[in-house]
């Protein structure tokens, strides 16, 4: 019995790891989830925010299409034909991890204890700093994006010359994304 319950916790463990070596998926944000996806408010009539959360797998670019392939989505299902982005921007959350490498990284590592004249017992650590250990440290940031914006909808031709203003349609057909389904 033992086994078997060591098993499928290994079996977890392994798809919860694969989960989070993947991309975020375009997918409505779950409150319970940390991998992320895309959120709405609405706030008048003709004015939503928009919002998507991507993972450490998911690039800027991806993070700004979906954004808006979300709001064209909107805009077409609420009966307007484009829309104008008021207020966007790009929010970047970087991390840094220092890890050491070698063969004391993990678990049980040497240290000397030595009398040093003047200064009393003193503790030597290779691991923390000695000259054969100084340069084996590895150091890796991780990136997560998440876009927003407000986002005014409207109805006829979308003007010409514009820079924030999209065709709603035209998002939808040019913005290859695949959608996840929901669970």
């Amino acid at each position: 019995m033992k086994r078997m319950m060591m098993a499928a916790a290994t079996v977890a463990a392994v798809m919860s790891l694969a989960a989070c070596q993947t991309a975020t998926p375009y997918k409505p944000l779950n409150a319970g989830a940390a991998s992320g996806g895309y959120s709405e408010l609405k706030l008048e009539q003709d004015r939503w925010r928009v919002t998507f959360s991507g993972n450490s797998m998911t690039s800027r670019q991806t993070v700004e299409s979906y954004l808006l392939y979300r709001a064209a989505e909107l805009t077409t299902a609420q009966g307007y034909d484009w829309f104008e982005t008021v207020d966007r921007r790009v929010d970047k959350q970087s991390q840094t991890y220092v890890e050491p490498v070698g063969p004391y990284s993990y678990g049980w590592r040497p240290s000397w204890r030595y009398y040093g004249r003047g200064f009393g017992w003193r503790t030597w650590d290779p691991y923390r700093g000695g000259p054969f250990w100084a340069d084996q440290i590895d150091v890796q940031t991780i990136n997560k994006y998440e876009a927003s914006a407000e986002v005014i909808m409207r109805r006829g031709p979308k003007p010409i010359g514009e820079p924030r203003a999209f065709d709603a349609r035209e998002i939808l057909a040019n913005v290859a994304i695949k959608t996840a389904k929901p669970s």
